[in-house]
C-alpha cells in the first residue's frame, strides 16, 4: 500500500501498508497526521497497529476494531488504558483507505460535530479527486 504522507518521526513505519491515505485540505494540512502526532507515545502506538490492522484487512475488519458510522463513513475505534479516540475513514475506489478525522473521545457518543467533521471533509476529497 501507498501512505499519502506520515506523521513526523515514523518513517518506514508504514512499509507494510498498501494504499492508506491521509486526507489533505488543499492547502496540504493533514489533519489526521496531526491527531497522531498529538497522542500520548504508547497510545499513538496503538493507533499505528489498529490502522496496520485496516490497511491488513481493509473492509473485512470487523468490531471491535471499526464500526459503521453513516453513509460512506466507518470509524476505527482505538482503545489505550483508559484513552479511547477514533479515526473516521472511507474507502475510496474500492481499495484505498482514506484517514479523515481524527479524535479523543470523552462521551459515550460520539459527537455530532465530529462526524459532521469527516462527512465536510469526504466530501472535498471525492470534489477535489473526481
Amino acid at each position: 500500500m501507498i501512505v499519502q504522507s506520515k506523521p513526523t518521526g515514523f518513517a518506514g513505519r508504514w512499509s507494510s501498508i498498501r494504499e492508506v491515505e491521509l486526507y489533505s485540505t488543499a492547502d496540504g494540512d493533514e489533519p489526521v497526521a496531526d491527531f497522531l502526532n498529538s497522542l500520548p507515545p504508547k497510545h499513538q502506538a496503538k493507533a499505528f497497529h489498529e490502522i496496520d490492522l485496516l490497511a491488513e484487512f481493509g473492509n473485512a475488519l470487523k468490531e471491535p476494531y471499526v464500526k459503521h458510522i453513516k453513509g460512506d463513513i466507518w470509524e476505527l475505534r482505538i482503545r489505550f488504558s483508559s484513552d479511547i479516540s477514533r479515526i473516521f475513514y472511507f474507502t475510496w475506489q474500492a481499495d484505498i483507505i482514506v484517514l479523515l478525522h481524527g479524535f479523543v473521545k470523552k462521551t459515550q457518543k460520539t459527537p455530532p460535530r465530529e462526524i459532521e467533521t469527516a462527512q465536510k471533509r469526504m466530501e472535498d476529497f471525492k470534489h477535489r479527486n473526481s
